[in-house]
């Protein structure tokens, strides 16, 4: 059972507060480890780097608020039957000032057409966490799972010291989902896949906490329901909100947190502007909570996740 954490609703909105080179697939192709293409950079200058890029890049600074623009994301060579979109050092591309956001590594935006997809592939020590947007989601995997899933749902893998599956659109529509990679607290765990098919009116005008860590659970077990518990220190929100409705945040202090506008439009604090598929990059003080106040524009709902952790 997850324990209770801090939340109360205030009139019209809710608050809450946080806690204390990957190959394309069709699906003819052979199995291969994806870690292998990645290229990860330790160097905390090169970290550093990429929290100070400044508006020559594009993007904008606005007190612990960095809004980066759709326009900045690597598009995916172009295939005809996927585009992705990519926040970080992924796949062909490699930006040494870009490779990572805390304890996340990997944040894709994958448009996939009707009959094709990854096919098998394997992975190894990351948290793997799937977000379906729209269409339908076709997993397989190497211990016996196979199922699909629909708008709102979400598939997570531990893949621990090794998993291999398949993603397919095997639907008439098109796909499209959010890929999240979140590094674990340790290598070679125990593999273990899971998903939850979550109902709209559960993140409807509502933050909806969709992930935790498992330090948070009662259990050292996935119940196979409600939060889904991962190996790190990470929560995710996701929410749907209706035009001209608000909704309040607190990150508390020492921590940070990366939030996609994944449909619509979003204001956070009335002084950052997201538009669909721009990010914001939202930085706590050490020693000073950060509250937040995100608010869909007036003619426009707004659809968003946000991945929040421990500052880096």
């Amino acid at each position: 059972m997850l324990r209770q954490s801090a939340l109360r609703s205030v009139p019209g909105s809710l608050l809450l507060r946080s806690p204390s080179s990957f190959p394309l697939f069709s699906s003819q192709a052979r199995p291969i480890n994806c870690l292998s293409l990645l290229r990860v950079s330790s160097s905390s200058s090169q970290r550093a780097a990429a929290s100070l890029r400044n508006s020559s890049s594009g993007t904008t600074n606005t007190m612990g608020l960095k809004l980066i623009p759709a326009k900045n994301l690597h598009v995916s060579t172009p295939t005809w039957w996927l585009e992705s979109r990519f926040h970080f050092s992924f796949a062909e591309y490699y930006n040494p000032q870009n490779t990572e956001f805390g304890v996340l590594r990997v944040l894709n935006d994958d448009l996939v057409k009707p009959r094709a997809g990854f096919g098998t592939h394997s992975h190894r020590d990351m948290e793997i966490f799937t977000y379906i947007i729209d269409g339908k989601l076709t997993h397989k995997d190497s211990i016996g799972t196979a199922e699909t899933l629909g708008r709102g749902s979400v598939q997570y893998m531990s893949a621990g010291r090794g998993i291999s599956h398949s993603e397919m659109n095997n639907g008439n529509e098109m796909l499209r989902f959010l890929q999240i990679w979140i590094k674990p607290k340790k290598s070679g765990l125990q593999p273990n896949y899971g998903s939850r098919i979550f109902d709209e009116k559960e993140r409807h005008n509502q933050l909806q906490h969709v992930l935790t860590s498992f330090d948070k659970y009662e259990s050292s077990k996935d119940l196979g329901e409600g939060v889904i518990p991962i190996h790190q220190d990470c929560n995710i929100y996701v929410s749907e909100l209706d035009p001209g409705v608000e909704q309040e945040f607190i990150l508390a202090k020492n921590r940070q947190a990366y939030l996609v506008c994944i449909e619509g439009s979003l204001s956070i604090n009335d002084n950052t502007h997201l538009m669909a598929r721009d990010a914001t990059e939202i930085t706590a003080e050490k020693d000073l909570d950060f509250h937040l106040k995100f608010t869909a524009t007036e003619d426009t709902p707004a659809h968003f996740l946000m991945i929040e952790m421990a500052l880096a």
